[in-house]
């Protein structure tokens, strides 16, 4: 038993539209405590950005995983089943309405449209894909017309919510190309420079649309974008080189070129991006030109940590904390675990993001570790 809410009519004027945005919650590695909060709160919709389930095993950590590694369809099913057992999980499905992306550990880690990580993977990866998509349609919240079709499923999707905003669901890795400079973080190559899709042409070409259509019909104030990876242009390398992480957008410099470009050409105001897959809370203010810090901002990205992938975490990552000085874009970093939890006005959007001390063991504490907000009409991520 359950309840779920429908959205605002489309000509509606909601005062206020709260939500929350989750991803990678790997089961063995803790417990989904701020889900479990969550469900405290009065909220209109959870938004989870991939990696609902983890494919390898078995393994031992804070909860035991004894399944093997997914490859068939009856393997993805019963992972799928394990976690759908979690009391927590089956309580936040029934408390409110989900809308659901997948990322790559749906299927296997790092995949990048038919290709996957490993050349060793390659043999019978269509078919894996295919098994991995029916089980996710099957036990997630998705619409008949979402249903897969052997080794493709359609994800990407607007939700409108009433005359406030547009809120589009996209689909970073069914379509893309293959990782650029052999994945991972690496200096820049020619290759990241060159042709590239993230989205692939009719999801791009989509989304260009969709981007538009409120601003020629007078619709929809707010466009959130609401994407697996990050969007922002971050320099890992903490010395006076240059590194970037080759499975997010910054290995897609000319799909992130052509998404950013249109953002200017049409005068778009109020764009958000929501991102997760890193394991790290971030606020990045996104530049018409990332490697100018005086370039424009057009638009404002919050980036989710983990609900437990990686462990309890810390204040600040190891790995980034040489690197933020020199990455001037970054509002805020933080490695703990959680949640953000976001309420969009017709003149603001307010994200508070919220961290537990620990998920290696239940019924830790929640709070707000800090607050940002987006004034209507202006990029750029404040802090409250």
């Amino acid at each position: 038993m359950g309840r779920t809410k429908t959205a605002p009519a489309a000509h509606a004027q909601p005062d206020k539209f709260p939500f929350a945005f989750v991803s990678c919650q790997k089961y063995e590695s803790g417990y989904y405590t701020a889900i479990e909060h969550l469900c405290e709160e009065d909220l209109s919709l959870v938004i989870h950005l991939g990696d609902y389930i983890y494919e390898k095993g078995p393994t031992k950590g804070v909860r035991e995983m004894p399944l093997a590694t997914s490859v068939t369809l009856e393997d993805y099913r019963t992972r799928h089943a394990l976690y759908k057992m979690d009391p927590v999980l089956q309580r936040s499905h029934a408390q409110f309405p989900w809308a659901v992306v997948s990322d790559d550990h749906e299927v296997s880690n790092n995949y990048a449209g038919l290709i996957p990580e490993k050349k060793s993977q390659e043999q019978g990866f269509v078919e894996r894909r295919a098994a991995a998509y029916k089980a996710y349609y099957e036990h997630m919240p998705l619409r008949a017309s979402v249903q897969p079709h052997d080794a493709y499923m359609t994800l990407y999707r607007t939700l409108r919510i009433g005359t406030l905003a547009d809120l589009h669901m996209l689909d970073t890795r069914q379509y893309r190309t293959d990782q650029p400079c052999g994945d991972g973080s690496k200096p820049s190559c020619a290759e990241r420079e060159g042709p590239s899709t993230m989205l692939g042409n009719v999801q791009e070409q989509w989304l260009k649309k969709q981007l538009t259509a409120g601003q020629v019909q007078g619709r929809a104030r707010w466009n959130i974008l609401a994407q697996q990876i990050i969007f922002s242009q971050i320099d890992v390398d903490p010395g006076p080189c240059h590194r970037y992480m080759m499975d997010k957008w910054d290995g897609y410099v000319q799909a992130r070129k052509r998404l950013v470009d249109h953002m200017v050409e049409r005068k778009l105001k109020d764009v958000i991006i929501l991102s997760g897959d890193n394991h790290n809370n971030w606020v990045l203010d996104v530049k018409q030109d990332p490697n100018n810090e005086r370039s424009a901002i057009v638009a404002s990205e919050f980036s989710g940590t983990s609900l437990t992938s990686g462990g309890d975490g810390s204040d600040v990552a190891p790995e980034y904390a040489d690197i933020l000085g020199k990455n001037p874009q970054v509002k805020f970093h933080n490695s703990q675990r959680g949640c953000v939890r976001c309420s969009i006005a017709p003149k603001q959007m307010i994200s508070d993001y919220r961290v537990v001390p620990y998920i290696t063991r239940p019924d830790a504490p929640i709070k707000t570790l800090a607050s940002f907000t987006v004034e209507a009409g202006q990029a750029g991520a404040i802090k409250v």
